[in-house]
């Protein structure tokens, strides 16, 4: 049963990344209000932060508890599955990405004509997408206190250089319902790497002081203490004066 309906108080919160190539702007989903997200993206393709990581694709990852929907505006976009890449542009339907599957979105180094056989005029400068979730009961989700503290976190990496800590990530993927797949070759590889994500990310990360939201990213962040008051190993984060805050 999913959770009641309830204020966004991030409704129409603009998100940038990348020094502003990357552009998040929080909406209601124009067809599905039970959506837990939904958000207006755009890639600014040739902005020098994102084409400096254009060639590197995104880590593969999955979500167990949401589905996922994509329907592209503007230009044009790539959704990896399970190692097939679909590359999506406007008039297609909404894509969904079940719960479990492997996948990553990125902008297209593919032809689009050679894929669809027709030139749909895109001139490359941008790709504007809808992106939203399924809602769901779950402890930890894809919501928008995950999606601000990710973006923020990658622009330490991208635009500041500080190097990435995998545990960092598996700490904030976790609190995000996602975990990093690992090589399908790998008996019963999702449920490993879930349990990876859980022991690694949330028990031992949260033993070793990384916490997965931080209240200067946070615009709600009594809704973040919330999240972590739910878990004895953040709980120590869940501090609503934003005093000693750890990690990144």
């Amino acid at each position: 049963m999913s959770t009641a309906k309830l204020l966004d108080p991030y409704l129409g919160k603009v998100i940038t990344a990348f020094e502003g190539g990357i552009v998040t702007r929080v909406i209601n989903h124009p067809h599905d209000t039970s959506r837990v997200f939904a958000y207006e993206v755009t890639f600014h393709l040739r902005h020098p932060r994102v084409a400096a990581v254009a060639a590197q694709k995104p880590p593969l990852h999955f979500h167990p508890y949401q589905e996922e929907y994509i329907e592209v505006l503007e230009g044009r976009l790539a959704v990896e599955v399970e190692g097939v890449e679909h590359v999506l542009s406007p008039g297609d339907s909404e894509f969904k990405l079940q719960p479990w599957c492997n996948h990553r979105l990125y902008s297209p180094v593919t032809d689009v004509t050679e894929v669809k056989g027709y030139d749909d005029g895109w001139d490359g400068e941008k790709t504007v997408f809808l992106l939203s979730g399924q809602d769901t009961d779950e402890m930890f989700r894809l919501d928008t206190v995950f999606f601000e503290n990710w973006y923020a976190y990658q622009d330490l990496v991208v635009v500041k250089g500080q190097k990435i800590d995998l545990v960092q990530v598996m700490s904030m993927f976790d609190a995000g319902g996602s975990y990093l797949s690992l090589p399908t070759w790998i008996p019963f590889s999702r449920t490993v790497a879930r349990g990876l994500g859980i022991v690694v990310g949330r028990w031992v990360g949260g033993v070793l002081g990384y916490q997965p939201f931080f209240k200067k990213w946070t615009t709600d962040w009594d809704l973040a203490c919330r999240k972590m008051e739910m878990s004895i190993f953040h709980r120590h984060f869940a501090d609503r004066e934003g005093i000693g805050e750890h990690g990144a």
